[in-house]
């Protein structure tokens, strides 16, 4: 019997050369695994042919978060090298951050980043990092982006030669510590014909942190604390989500982010207009009560992402589609190729 709450459960192998260092060009060239859940079936396709997976009436959820420029090196007042990754700000001036070397970031040591930036260590956070507060001149916002760096996963060891394919091309505001890289594959000509086809698309947010890239570190996932991130759903979209549930429409969540923002904000079968943060962990056997098809990347072993789509399209079909993947050498993780686990009909009608 398998052990759901054991992170173990949730390893594959998966080769090193598979592991995507560069994006493909265009966006929508990447690859397409599709699997269809009620006649769990498999087809391989690239990804502009998403259109012909999507029909009339259907709604499209994509976050448009925008990734900051959040990793900042500098130095303290000895000379040592430091640094800073932004992960969620508190106010104008303090944020909690990742530092490094953590130990010798002392509360009171200050540190620079340039003539125009810097910060002082306040404390320890419940994370495990620092809370900062910094003093700046200017708009922060764009002293952050002279001298911030673009925060790529440390499994891509490429330089990244354009920061912009980091980004969604519909991003918008500004908050992201990672990019939401299932949307990095649609272009604005995709999403045309998309609308073209008669789908409704939507835009929700979720700045995206800690509780989507941490590790997994315990055995028992029961045991990992998810940290929460800051999402936002307005009352028009919310108003179109619960019109498409009610009249059996599917909603198409664009990556784990957007699921997660759904259903955070999901009630009893409807979406509630909120900001707030969430700190939910989807795993098996997780109800979902909005999202009825889920686009996205290939994820970690042992991370909470993937246990999510094994919540969302059922443990042995998401390990077989990872074996599928792995065989067929797709392209893995951010810069890798995606999946689009779907259901013909609407799980539920309301």
């Amino acid at each position: 019997m398998i052990d759901y709450t054991k992170t173990s459960t949730y390893n594959y192998f998966l080769p090193e050369e598979l592991i995507a260092q560069t994006p493909i060009e265009p966006r929508d060239c990447s690859r397409l695994l599709c699997f269809d859940i009620d006649e769990k079936e498999i087809s391989h396709k690239h990804f502009f042919d998403i259109v012909d997976f999507l029909k009339a009436g259907d709604v499209l959820v994509l976050n448009n978060t925008k990734v900051i420029p959040c990793r900042l090196l500098g130095t303290k007042e000895t000379g040592a090298n430091v640094e800073i990754f932004l992960i969620k700000r508190l106010n104008n001036t303090d944020w909690q951050t990742l530092a490094k070397p953590g130990k010798r970031l002392k509360a009171g040591t200050k540190v620079n980043f340039s003539k125009e930036l810097s910060c002082e260590i306040l404390g320890d956070n419940d994370f495990g990092g620092k809370t900062v507060r910094f003093s700046f001149s200017g708009v922060f916002e764009d002293v952050l982006s002279k001298v911030g760096v673009m925060p790529l996963p440390p499994y891509i060891k490429k330089k990244l030669e354009n920061g912009e394919r980091y980004q969604t091309v519909y991003s918008k505001t500004q908050g992201s510590t990672a990019a939401p890289t299932a949307g990095l594959h649609f272009t604005k000509e995709l999403l045309r014909k998309i609308e073209e086809k008669g789908v409704e698309i939507c835009y929700v947010l979720l700045h995206v942190g800690l509780g989507t890239f941490r590790p997994v570190s315990e055995e028992n996932i029961l045991s990992h604390d998810m940290h929460t991130e800051y999402y936002e759903v307005e009352s028009e979209v919310a108003d179109k989500i619960n019109k498409a549930k009610e009249e059996g429409r599917r909603i198409i969540a664009v990556g784990t982010t957007s699921v997660r923002t759904l259903e955070s904000a999901g009630k009893s079968g409807k979406v509630i207009s909120q900001k707030s943060d969430t700190k939910l962990f989807c795993y098996p056997p997780y109800d979902f009560k909005i999202v009825d098809c889920l686009i996205t990347n290939f994820h970690l072993p042992q991370s909470t992402l993937i246990m999510l789509v094994s919540a969302f399209a059922g443990y042995e079909n998401t390990m077989r589609v990872y074996l599928e993947a792995v065989r067929e050498k797709y392209r893995f993780f951010s810069f890798g190729d995606a999946c689009y686990f779907f259901r013909n009909n609407a799980k539920r009608k309301q």
